[in-house]
């Protein structure tokens, strides 16, 4: 795929929810036609009669290049490139759905941030055994929805194990306020993206318990070294973490109320209520990722207690303890 080719047809978005709707915004207001798919009857016609998502950043009035549809086959046809949008767990189940519909050699371009749980794999490597005729890349980095929605000043890195099909995509998804960075470190990007999660519920959950900006940071800074070692794990390069899509993402998630990952761990430490909160990926990557690197003997012991969180098995601040009584050794 070359970006002259992208340019000449439709960007299909995958996903109802706000990251999907915040991109389709932003692609369109770049000029680009969109084919929003979205599950749910009410978005689909929401987005047609009102222009506005009715569940998902609904003070938004969506540009009217975004048409939205609810037949899959119909989003699909004649797309330059697909934006799967959608959860990560759901992405091995649409994958499938969309091989039946879905023209060969249409790039597929990841923009959910997990490890899927059933395979213990990356969401790449599920899409690519599904779509083994279409290129599979993913978009990551410091990003919120509500930032991007507003057209405020974001970077992300567009990553294919091809560099010409990332650099074709960072083309042809660029926008005066999107920055796209390509990359050919797919494994890179996709791990620093799911793993950051994580820590930033870690983050939360000692902000949450009242343990001190100090705790906070040494939680994100040892966080990210456990980030580097399991990312390995999957062949990440270790530059690709110190970039967009690893210490910026972590930087970004680790302090910020809009982040969902941050939010859940903030409840988790208050002991609130968390049936009622928005999605959080980590929820669902950190008992992966700590199989994962029990499985493979790599010492991540904020994963590990993450985990415990979790499953309720432990407090944050028996958590802190355990972390804080472990052997002392050298920082590197």
């Amino acid at each position: 795929m070359s970006p002259s080719e992208g340019k000449a047809g439709a960007i299909a978005v995958l996903g109802g929810g706000a990251w999907g709707t915040a991109l389709a915004q932003a692609e369109a207001l770049a000029g680009r036609d969109i084919r929003f798919w979205a599950r749910d009857p009410a978005t689909v016609e929401g987005i047609n009669r009102t222009r506005r998502n009715p569940r998902f950043l609904s003070g938004i009035m969506l540009d009217r290049r975004i048409r939205a549809t609810g037949d899959l086959a119909d989003a699909a046809a004649g797309v330059a490139c697909v934006l799967l949008v959608t959860p990560a767990q759901t992405v091995a189940a649409v994958s499938r759905l969309l091989a039946s519909v879905l023209a060969p050699d249409i790039p597929v371009v990841l923009c959910a941030k997990g490890i899927d749980a059933v395979s213990g794999t990356l969401l790449s490597s599920v899409t690519a055994r599904n779509l083994p005729q279409n290129p599979v890349a993913a978009l990551s980095g410091p990003s919120f929805a509500v930032d991007v929605v507003a057209g405020l000043p974001t970077a992300v890195t567009i990553a294919a194990s091809d560099a010409e099909v990332a650099g074709a995509l960072s083309t042809l998804l660029s926008t005066p306020a999107l920055r796209c960075y390509s990359s050919d470190d797919l494994a890179g990007v996709e791990a620093g993206g799911a793993l950051k999660n994580v820590m930033a519920i870690a983050a939360g959950a000692v902000a949450g318990a009242g343990l001190g900006a100090s705790a906070q940071a040494a939680t994100v800074t040892r966080g990210f070294v456990e980030l580097r070692r399991i990312a390995g794990f999957f062949g990440a390069r270790s530059e690709t973490l110190m970039g967009l899509s690893g210490f910026g993402d972590l930087f970004l998630t680790c302090g910020s109320g809009k982040s969902r990952n941050f939010t859940y761990g903030l409840a988790l430490g208050r002991g609130d209520p968390l049936d009622d909160l928005p999605l959080a990926e980590g929820v669902a990557t950190a008992a992966i990722a700590d199989r994962l690197a029990r499985e493979g003997g790599i010492d991540a012991p904020i994963t590990r207690n993450v985990a415990l969180l979790l499953d309720r098995a432990i407090t944050v601040r028996e958590a802190m303890t355990a972390l804080l009584s472990r052997p002392l050794k050298s920082e590197f």
